[in-house]
């Protein structure tokens, strides 16, 4: 019922959400106000009919020792043209043995207090009447045929009189009310309406806007409750503005990055094809299975950088030294036709198990172990070292995620480390690449919170060498069979 509720517009929403709570109040004030109106039409009848009851009392006489009233039905008379109905009387002692009037009025049906009237309503023959009854004590007991000293006053009315003042005056307050609720129910809908504006002219912006134009919504002139759904919507448009530039730039980069290498490869089929000697034409076929290697790993180089860009992915447990470890292991075929000695170092002791993308991760090691073999020379030196170690050495504290590869090959000059992690930027020792390597590096870095850093690794000018680290904040623990080493990072 909810879900189905929710799924209506948001004008129909808050109208059936309000209009009937807002119904049953209106209906609730009437069935008080009627209840108000009956109350207040009885109690003014009831103050007339005490007046009588107190008229008639003023006209009752003892002096004879008997039980007298003077001048009645002139008084009932003028009640009558009153009350707009018939009326009756009983004047009786207080053991009923003298009575004066209409003698079979019912009795009050709770026990009569002195000087307190009673009201209630009884049938008289048949017909409903409104009894008012009232006693006192009487000045002197009488002499004769009763010995009671306390005197009854009763006085009966028909009710249409009183039936008609009340029809009319709870008809006027349920038109009344009923006028209220209809002004109610306008203006609430009128409220809505107006509330739901400002979403109508961002659904009228949002409509017109060309599919081209990616700039943000405009925040102004929106309630407070419609602004968290704005700047959700502008920070979609941002994102997707941001996957859109990636996209141009990676259209923009292929053709600039493979217009060249697809040249060459162009030229050289020309020359295999004009080529009569079968010796030089091998030879011709050779460079371009090389170029078409060096292209196929350019055009990977630059998915894996709009992968590292754009992708949505989800971090998991990752065990950096076993990762660090099996890239290295595969690194080795390379590293022995250029006699360079490669290894591994784990920086602990431990399993270092961190949260991030071990896809990544490795596509990111891969690049920088690559580069470092590449660039170094014949029975040069490079290590790999991974695992968690201290911000700050001295003081300990926060952890961090290393991949770290160090080299003593040539390094590179202070200028190119500043461009170092640039898209397409290549050093001056590159006669080839494509210069992704490390710009895939430092996109999957920053994609986990970390940085790519690159320094010299020895003060030799001659060799400097060069060290590249990957470092992200570590928020897994360390396994290790050191009690000490299972502390959350």
């Amino acid at each position: 019922m909810l879900a189905a509720l929710h799924r209506l517009s948001l004008r129909r929403t808050l109208l059936l959400v309000l209009l009937p709570g807002m119904l049953l109040v209106m209906g609730l004030e009437i069935v008080v106000s009627w209840r108000t109106a009956l109350g207040a039409a009885n109690a003014a009848y009831d103050r007339s009919l005490l007046g009588a009851i107190k008229s008639l009392d003023a006209n009752i006489s003892t002096a004879s020792g008997g039980l007298s009233v003077e001048l009645p039905y002139r008084l009932l008379e003028f009640f009558e043209l009153t009350a707009n109905g018939r009326v009756f009387y009983r004047v009786a002692s207080g053991d009923g043995l003298v009575e004066i009037g209409n003698a079979d009025l019912p009795a009050p049906p709770r026990p009569l207090v002195n000087g307190q009237p009673q009201f209630s309503d009884a049938l008289y023959y048949g017909e409903p009447i409104r009894l008012g009854s009232y006693a006192r004590t009487l000045d002197q007991p009488l002499s004769g045929g009763s010995n009671s000293s306390q005197v009854v006053i009763q006085i009966g009315e028909t009710l249409e009189s009183r039936q008609d003042f009340t029809r009319r005056l709870v008809m006027e307050t349920l038109a009344r009310d009923v006028l209220l609720l209809l002004a109610g129910v306008a203006l609430l809908v009128a409220a809505v309406n107006w509330s739901l504006r400002p979403l109508q002219r961002l659904r009228q912006d949002v409509l017109q806007r060309d599919p081209q134009d990616l700039t943000p919504l405009a925040s102004h002139n929106i309630a407070d409750d419609v602004q968290p759904l704005v700047e959700a919507i502008n920070h979609h448009v941002m994102r997707y503005r941001d996957a859109m530039e990636a996209r141009r730039m990676f259209m923009d980069d292929a053709s600039h990055q493979l217009r060249t290498p697809l040249t060459t490869l162009a030229t050289q089929v020309g020359f295999a094809l004009r080529e009569p000697d079968p010796a030089l034409m091998k030879q011709a076929l050779l460079a371009i299975k090389l170029q078409v290697e060096e292209t196929v790993r350019q055009t990977n180089q630059m998915l894996s950088l709009a992968r590292a860009d754009t992708t949505e992915w989800h971090m998991a447990p990752c065990d950096l030294v076993a990762l660090a470890q099996e890239v290295t292991r595969a690194a080795w075929p390379q590293a022995r036709q250029k006699q360079i000695d490669l290894g591994f170092e784990p920086l602990n002791e431990a399993h270092a198990e961190v949260n991030a993308h071990a896809g990544l991760l490795k596509e990111a090691l891969v690049n920088v172990l690559h580069n470092a073999l590449h660039h170094t020379p014949v029975g040069a030196k490079v290590t790999v070292q991974a695992g968690i170690e201290p911000v700050n050495s001295a003081t300990g504290g926060a952890r961090q995620a290393v991949l770290r590869v160090i080299d003593n090959g040539p390094g590179m000059s202070p200028e190119e480390l500043a461009h170092a992690g640039e898209r397409f930027y290549r050093g001056s020792s590159q006669v080839n690449g494509s210069g992704l390597g490390l710009a895939i590096a430092k996109a999957i870095a920053q994609r986990h919170g970390g940085a790519l850093n690159l320094h010299a690794t020895s003060a030799d000018p001659t060799r400097p060498g060069l060290t590249v680290t990957l470092r992200w904040p570590a928020i897994f623990q360390v396994a290790s069979e050191d009690p000490a080493a299972h502390a959350p990072l």
